[in-house]
């Protein structure tokens, strides 16, 4: 995603079993791989991690009319 993942929009390299396609890949973007996952952001589960993900997507959404894809 070359302009960065809009929030509330799945990563295009989210697989249907919500695992990375691109882990362990050269192609795989910097951030994600330098990404160490923790409790405070993933909880204690699956379901847990993309609730709290989602919710931190909401809350650094950018104002209306500012940022990409605007």
């Amino acid at each position: 995603m070359p302009e960065g993942k809009p929030a509330g929009v799945p990563c295009v390299h989210l697989g249907v079993d919500r695992g990375c396609d691109l882990y362990e890949d050269a192609r795989r973007p910097e951030l994600c791989d330098a990404f160490e996952a923790q409790p405070t952001y993933c909880g204690n589960n699956t379901e847990q991690a993309f609730a709290r993900l989602a919710e931190l997507e909401l809350q650094t959404l950018p104002a209306a009319g500012q940022g990409r894809g605007v």
